[in-house]
């Protein structure tokens, strides 16, 4: 493996470069792990493997919101540190990480669910667990560049010129999308629609942004069909260009930008 590593992104080589890309999780494990066996996953002694080489990445927001958002943690930390997968930082995982930090936020969004599971941990387990999250959030990135520079990974949004970059600009576009600067009456700042001024040759995943089935457009494929909704957990296969979905169960009311309809 070839790689271009740094603090806040990636640049990596692989021999195969076979992926699948999980959307936004949210809590969902049961859900996650159906998707796991329709995409060939086995599990192994400290992860999931796939039996033809394949790995996972995830675009981030692995938890908040649903209902078993620990499990959903504890997977991907496993599957980091011993599996070869990849946990792209989420504007949620990114939440998570400043309140172990101890920085001051206001606790909602889905935040809150995750609190509470960890309250019920004794002191030992969440100061174990705290430790484990963080290192592994540190040890991931905003944004991750596979085969050959022809695929990118990120949570939020993303210009062609971010490439090989980082700074705050990037980072924040990167965790939450690009933004009008307008504020909705629900208190979300409005998303800009970056694709359609996207021109990259690179092929951008990402999630964040909710749609009712996966949208490809100027070389980028939106996969947060919002599972945690009602909706659907979404993976695409690369390089196939594949979508593999599991229906969700709704944990959570939306409350996002557009209207989502899901069947």
């Amino acid at each position: 493996m070839n790689q271009k590593r740094h603090r806040n992104f990636r640049i990596l080589e692989f021999k195969n470069n076979a992926f699948d890309v999980i959307g936004d999780i949210h809590g969902c494990y049961n859900e996650f792990m159906i998707l796991l066996k329709k995409l060939g996953y086995e599990k192994g002694e400290k992860a999931y493997i796939h039996p033809h080489g394949r790995r996972l990445i995830s675009v981030g927001d692995v938890a908040n919101k649903g209902y078993a958002n620990i499990k959903c943690l504890e997977f991907w930390i496993n599957q980091v540190k011993y599996g070869g997968g990849f946990w792209i930082h989420g504007n949620h995982c990114n939440k998570l990480y400043h309140y172990f930090l101890g920085n001051q936020m206001h606790i909602s969004r889905g935040l809150e669910n995750t609190m509470k599971e960890l309250s019920q941990l004794c002191v030992e387990e969440r100061e174990y667990f705290k430790r484990r999250f963080m290192q592994c959030y540190e040890s991931q990135c905003y944004y991750l560049v596979l085969d050959k520079r022809n695929l990118v990974v990120v949570h939020g949004g993303w210009r062609e010129e971010f490439l090989g970059k980082c700074s705050n600009v990037i980072k924040n576009v990167c965790l939450y999308g690009e933004k009008t600067g307008h504020i909705l009456e629900n208190g979300i700042a409005e998303r800009l629609d970056w694709v359609l001024q996207y021109k990259g040759k690179a092929f951008v995943v990402y999630g964040h942004t909710v749609t009712e089935k996966p949208i490809v457009v100027n070389h980028t494929a939106a996969i947060d069909q919002g599972c945690v909704y009602g909706g659907f957990l979404t993976a695409l296969r690369y390089p196939e260009i594949e979508f593999i979905q599991v229906k969700g169960k709704q944990y959570a009311e939306y409350k996002g930008q557009s209207n989502v309809i899901f069947e």
